[in-house]
């Protein structure tokens, strides 16, 4: 069994075994330039997807796109985002969780129907995409990649006919699963967000005109000021700059509770957004606090894994009063180009992105605080390089409970039998990675720690707020 979860690992830090899907950001200004907007807005969400982005913008006639593989940065350059002129954009960055990582699957999507031009960005994973894709292409519809945003494309041509706002609530009828949603209808942007309100989408304003992110981190860039969070179910219509030009839509759903991602909280939002009234940085500060109240240790020295574990480290020293120090130094110019090596050296490319503080650790006693444990080995590597280079004893503090179980609502996470905590007790983990000890945050602080009992934690207990598939593949395709 040991062995089988120890294959073929990938090389990031625990937390960075799970990716998130997406990010999107749109702009309604009262200038010409929202790809601008748009460009710093996705630059401020690049922590959500780095294989590709894209910006559309209308121009007053029609949509223009350009969009590519790799960062931000990479993609765009300052004459691509000066071309792109129009009052109106959304912007996408991705990270594949359905279809594969290519330029084909990049968003935001085109096209021209009934005379308009539309965009669509998505972050979420549609759980019926496969039904929905079966029964689209039984009428005869082509498809062009394999996201399941193209389906979303294909449901809003196939109901334009009742005009936007209801082709937008008929797409909410059909399609389940997690969606923060951007339409860009001509002039028009739409903001849609899943009856749940699993991802996150939030209205922004400033002086020049309106915004939606998938965080508030990036409203702050452009000086926008968070207006509100999208209700769940809610489908927000911006024409113009105006107050009056904003309208909100509910969709007629049966009542559900609103699910938000825990794991928005505990690891992928930036800490510096606000996501339905918490604050990301102070709610990964509490799990800290609580973890040391849950499981408090005689030691020297805080240690955080950089940075997934910087907040929660924080928040422990506060509440234990034991020092929190930089004991494991990140190297910051490792970034998503490093060739992975063969097996034989992933020892030393765990050492190329982190390295000990000798000095400090030798002798010593360490709390070692990160995010979560994937599949354990990272952590068993760094608890390692922490021993060789002298700690005489190193306690693991983990600031969310054991994942035992697969999302399946955009965030690309490891199978069931991949997933450690699924197939071994916190003891047995505590000696895989030979850590003297041992203490996963409970349900109850981590929820305490975020102050909202609304959340998904079906990743954490099995808890989802939908049925989800029982057999065959997670999402539309998987990736090879």
């Amino acid at each position: 069994m040991r062995g089988a979860l120890l294959a073929g690992i990938g090389m990031g830090y625990e937390g960075h075994l799970m990716k998130e899907d997406c990010g999107v950001f749109g702009v309604v200004l009262d200038n010409p330039e929202a790809s601008v907007y748009i460009y710093y807005g996705l630059q401020s969400l690049q922590h959500r997807g780095e294989e590709s982005a894209g910006i559309a913008v209308y121009d007053g006639s029609e949509t223009h796109v350009q969009k590519g593989m790799g960062l931000v940065s990479e993609v765009f350059d300052r004459i691509k985002v000066k071309s792109l002129k129009g009052n109106a954009g959304i912007g996408h960055v991705r990270y594949s969780t359905t279809g594969a990582p290519s330029l084909f699957n990049a968003q935001p999507l085109v096209a021209h129907l009934r005379g308009h031009s539309i965009a669509v960005a998505h972050n979420g994973n549609l759980i019926n995409a496969q039904q929905l894709r079966d029964s689209l292409e039984k009428e005869g519809r082509i498809f062009q990649t394999t996201s399941d945003t193209e389906i979303i494309m294909h449901l809003m041509a196939k109901n334009l006919h009742k005009g936007f706002e209801n082709a937008l609530l008929e797409v909410m009828k059909s399609i389940k699963g997690s969606y923060a949603l951007l339409v860009l209808f001509d002039n028009t942007l739409a903001g849609v967000r899943d009856p749940n309100g699993i991802r996150p989408l939030c209205l922004g304003k400033n002086e020049v005109g309106y915004f939606l992110s998938s965080e508030s981190c990036a409203l702050d860039v452009v000086n926008a000021q968070l207006v509100r969070d999208i209700e769940p179910g809610e489908i927000v219509l911006i024409d113009g700059v105006d107050s009056s030009q904003l309208r909100s839509v509910k969709a007629e759903s049966e009542a559900v509770n609103p699910m938000h991602c825990v794991f928005e909280y505990i690891y992928f939002a930036r800490p510096d957004s606000v996501i339905d009234g918490a604050s990301v940085y102070l709610a990964r500060m509490e799990m800290g606090r609580q973890l040391a109240k849950e499981a408090p240790v005689d030691a020297h020295w805080v240690v955080p894994v950089p940075d997934s574990g910087n907040s929660a480290a924080r928040g422990y020293a506060v509440e234990s009063g034991i020092p929190s120090v930089d004991g494991l130094i990140k190297n910051k110019y490792v970034g998503r180009t490093f060739i992975a090596p063969e097996q034989s050296m992933r020892e030393a490319s765990l050492r190329v992105k982190l390295n000990v503080l000798k000095e400090l650790v030798k002798g010593k006693s360490v709390v070692l605080v990160d995010d979560s444990i994937v599949r354990g080995t990272t952590m068993r590597r760094l608890v390692r390089l922490l021993k060789e280079a002298g700690a005489k004893e190193v306690h693991l503090r983990i600031s969310s409970p054991p994942i035992i179980m697969p999302c399946y609502f955009g965030i690309d996470m490891p199978t069931r039998k991949q997933l450690i905590s699924a197939q071994m007790s916190p003891e047995e983990v505590r000696k895989l990675v030979d850590a003297d000890s041992l203490h996963f945050l409970s349900l109850e602080g981590l929820i305490k720690s975020v102050g909202m009992s609304s959340l998904c934690t079906g990743c954490l207990n099995g808890n989802y707020p939908m049925d989800v598939p029982k057999e065959g593949n997670k999402y539309l395709f998987e990736k090879k």
